[in-house]
């Protein structure tokens, strides 16, 4: 196995006849509707005939939908725009498919043409602008957000959204007065404050954005949060001494604030006075007023502190133990404590704690998983073996354990037991969850490949692919076994190709791809590709060098090769072929490369 996997998210996509029937048609549908001009169009009236067959189409595939059948509503869609190309109501439905499909940009297509034809609707026209904002096209959702805005005074809450797609789009000064206006019509509260702030700062206006806060603790002169708020700002800008005044301001307000606790053990962090921030946040910890939760967010916060302004961590580990003293039953601060411990390479007692928790919890997935890390960072596959074999008793369900169990199996060299493995898991995937199957059969293939039953490795890599014909890894590692066995080199090319544009800063797929075009004789581009890998590459690969050798010795020089095979023996590599090119001076196939 050349890459690790990791096990993707169960993602909900459309699939069966819906996803290949229709598909194509709607692809060219796109591609009309991208053509078409954007100015509103007039919507001639149907005869009642065929108005009804598009209505009964709609309602039908509205129905559909709601009791859960995609693919059928799908169609029914299709064939409203069949029947009218111009109908409001399947075209933003269609665009909901596109959306569920992971292709945003199709989608607007569909939305932007329900909004010409019904340019009254609300809803189409604010799914529309809502959309441009997350693809990107910020000035087209200001655009109709102003719309929105315009037509609909009594909706305060469009404001913030345009002024949100003001804000992406560059255009402060009228995002400002947006929240200006929002905050006439809500009042002033600290979300709209803030926002100010954070945009008075980015024209360089500082007086006005800590006078947008100023104004809110002036509201609010019994609230300790808002000096607290000013001076963390202030802080960030390094200014410590204003920091302090207004952390003096929140204490006379209310000394047993527990932000005022955090604040002040960062501002003596960035003062230099460390032993006085650990004493702030101990006597947090030890404040028997303040629940668990509360205690863990103060010290989470400084523990990312403490990962800013200085290096290392342990000083948290003390103050881990005063809570858990205080609070020995409660296990989500033993994970919290345990990933600290990892973090610092304290594997042993990261290990405890997390033992702990499956002991006190049995049934809790994340200290499992923790452990599981751990014992495969460890290389322990033994205790990994042992630690997905009790997961499948407890979670039967998850198939994430298949996979990690079939790795631990392939490092043991037990390939029949991986193959096995991968097997089994594969009945536990739902048919929709296409990236995890393509995972698995691209383990299979990589197995089948170590087991010398190619056909059988190039099958399942054909398998992994129709799941995910982006799945970089067996992408990867196709088109490599092909090239090392001279079949298909074309498409092994294409193949490399398209992780290098996936992935182009990854050193394996440059070198993959160089070593198609060794194959293919090509040395000028094998040359180009190689030097590419080697600058990227951060882990001294030997067999990176050992290709860089072949290929200077292909493209004539020869001396610069052998030094390339010598260095490549010097980071590890031990062969006969390599010892045979240092010793010999030539280039010598390696039948047996892998």
């Amino acid at each position: 196995m050349n890459k690790k996997r990791n096990i993707p998210f169960k993602k909900k996509v459309i699939s069966g006849k819906a996803r290949q029937i229709g598909l194509l048609c709607l692809s060219l549908w796109v591609g009309i509707l991208s053509a078409a001009p954007h100015a509103p169009l007039k919507k001639k009236p149907l005869p009642a005939a065929i108005q009804r067959k598009v209505d009964y189409f709609f309602y039908e595939g509205v129905k559909l939908k709601n009791e859960g059948k995609y693919d059928a509503a799908y169609e029914m869609f299709y064939h409203c725009l069949q029947t009218d190309s111009t109908a409001a109501a399947p075209l933003y439905e269609l665009s909901a498919f596109y959306l569920q499909l992971n292709q945003p940009e199709k989608a607007a297509v569909f939305l932007r043409k329900a909004v010409e034809y019904a340019p009254s609707n609300f809803h189409y026209k604010l799914a529309l602008a809502s959309l441009s904002l997350n693809i990107g096209m910020y000035g087209e959702a200001a655009e109709i957000y102003r719309e929105l805005v315009k037509a609909h005074p009594g909706k305060v809450e469009l404001n913030y959204y345009l002024a949100e797609a003001l804000t992406q789009a560059g255009e402060i000064g009228e995002a400002i007065d947006r929240f200006n206006d929002l905050e006439n019509a809500v009042g002033m509260n600290e979300a709209l404050s803030t926002q100010k702030y954070k945009l008075y700062m980015q024209i360089e206006e500082p007086e006005k954005a800590f006078g947008e806060l100023k104004k809110l603790a002036d509201k609010y002169p019994s609230d300790a949060r808002y000096p607290i708020l000013i001076g963390d700002l202030y802080l960030q800008r390094n200014d410590t001494v204003e920091a302090y005044e207004y952390y003096q301001k929140a204490h006379g307000i209310d000394p047993s604030n527990p932000y005022y606790t955090v604040s002040m053990a960062n501002y003596y962090e960035q003062v230099g006075d460390h032993e006085a921030a650990e004493g702030q946040i101990h006597t947090a910890l030890i404040n028997k007023d303040l629940d668990v939760s509360t205690k863990m967010g103060i010290l989470a916060r400084y523990i990312g502190q403490l990962q800013q302004s200085r290096n290392g961590t342990e000083s948290a580990n003390a103050l881990f133990q005063t809570l858990l003293e205080q609070h020995p039953e409660d296990t989500e601060l033993k994970l919290h404590y345990g990933s600290l411990l990892a973090m610092q390479g304290k594997t042993d007692e990261a290990q405890f704690q997390y033992r702990l928790v499956t002991e006190m919890e049995p049934d809790n997935e994340s200290a499992w998983q923790q452990l599981l890390n751990l014992a495969f960072r460890a290389e322990n596959i033994d205790e990994a073996i042992r630690i997905c074999r009790k997961c499948q008793e407890l979670f039967p369900e998850a198939p994430g354990y298949y996979f990690y169990l079939g790795i631990a199996y392939y490092q043991q060299n037990d390939y029949r037991k991986a193959l096995e493995t991968y097997q089994e898991g594969l009945a536990k995937i739902p048919e929709d969850n296409r990236p995890l199957r393509s995972d698995f059969y691209g383990q299979i293939g990589d197995i089948y490949y170590r087991m010398k039953q190619v056909e059988e490795a190039f099958n399942a890599y054909e398998q992994a692919l129709k799941y995910n014909d982006k799945n970089v890894p067996v992408l990867n590692n196709y088109s490599y076994f092909l090239t090392l066995r001279k079949r298909d080199l074309d498409k092994a090319e294409r193949m490399s190709a398209q992780c290098i544009k996936l992935e182009p800063n990854n050193p394996t797929y440059l070198d993959t791809y160089a070593w198609v075009f060794f194959m293919k004789g090509n040395y000028t581009l094998a040359h180009i590709y190689i030097r590419s890998a080697l600058e990227k590459d951060t882990t001294n690969s030997a067999e990176l060098v050992d290709h860089y050798g072949d290929i200077l010795y292909m493209t004539g020089d020869k001396e610069k090769a052998l030094e390339q095979w010598k260095k490549a023996q010097e980071l590890g590599k031990d062969t006969e072929i390599l010892k045979r090119k240092i010793a010999e001076g030539i280039y010598i196939e390696d039948p047996n490369e892998e």
